[in-house]
């Protein structure tokens, strides 16, 4: 994908932030939309459906946590990325937006050169993924990749991006143990660094959904996803 062809939202209540990151990734070649809240980006998000959103936590009207979760229970940005720049740098802060479906957390003051290489790493993403028509079914669990659709008991629902991934990661692999450097590699990419915490909130977001019997953690080493059909 060209960097032309990519949409970025900047979701910011201060002009000075918004100003600074938008005539960084400017220089890129991104096609960049702005908004002063998260009520403006919710609005502007559905309009433009961007490759990646960055936004605040404190904001008025809607909060960054809030608007990041209406995002992910919209089907329409499962291939969204999500990225927080925030001063928030307390850990419940960033477990709450890890929780709310974010892919990454950046506390201010950040370099603009460091923000770009940020970007640029998350989007290489978009690059290395290809569809897949690939489908696991696990007793009366079933991933479908090419919907990013999950079945439970026969109720279908959607997932944030992240949590799917790592769900059809284990998945793919039942009664083996994969470790958390492998499954930071491969759902997040080696190239983003995130908090110690991550996994684990989006494992704790994957028991409450499809059940604890599927996931087992192995102290120390990472995690199994469990045959419960044999």
């Amino acid at each position: 994908m060209k960097k032309k062809d990519i949409k970025i939202l900047l979701v910011d209540d201060e002009p000075d932030v918004i100003e600074i990151i938008r005539y960084n990734l400017d220089q890129e070649g991104y096609k960049i939309y702005t908004a002063s809240d998260g009520k403006e980006a919710l609005k502007k998000a559905k309009k433009k459906i961007p490759h990646l959103i960055i936004m605040d936590v404190m904001m008025p009207n809607i909060d960054g946590i809030e608007a990041c979760e209406q995002l992910r229970n919209d089907v329409s940005f499962n291939e969204t990325i999500i990225m927080f720049l925030t001063a928030r740098g307390e850990d419940y802060s960033q477990v709450a937006a890890l929780e709310a479906g974010a892919d990454d957390y950046v506390t201010k003051p950040i370099k603009p050169k460091i923000i770009v290489s940020k970007v640029k790493a998350l989007l290489r993403r978009l690059k290395n993924e290809e569809p897949s028509q690939e489908k696991i079914q696990i007793g009366k669990l079933i991933i479908d990749r090419d919907k990013y659709e999950v079945t439970h008991m026969g109720k279908s629902f959607s997932m944030p991006r992240k949590e799917f991934e790592l769900l059809y990661l284990l998945a793919s692999k039942p009664d083996k143990v994969i470790k958390r450097e492998k499954i930071m590699e491969i759902v997040w990419g080696s190239e983003v660094v995130v908090g110690d915490r991550t996994i684990d909130v989006h494992i704790r977001k994957l028991r409450e959904k499809v059940g604890d019997k599927y996931f087992k953690t192995v102290k120390g080493v990472g995690y199994k996803f469990i045959n419960s059909s044999k």
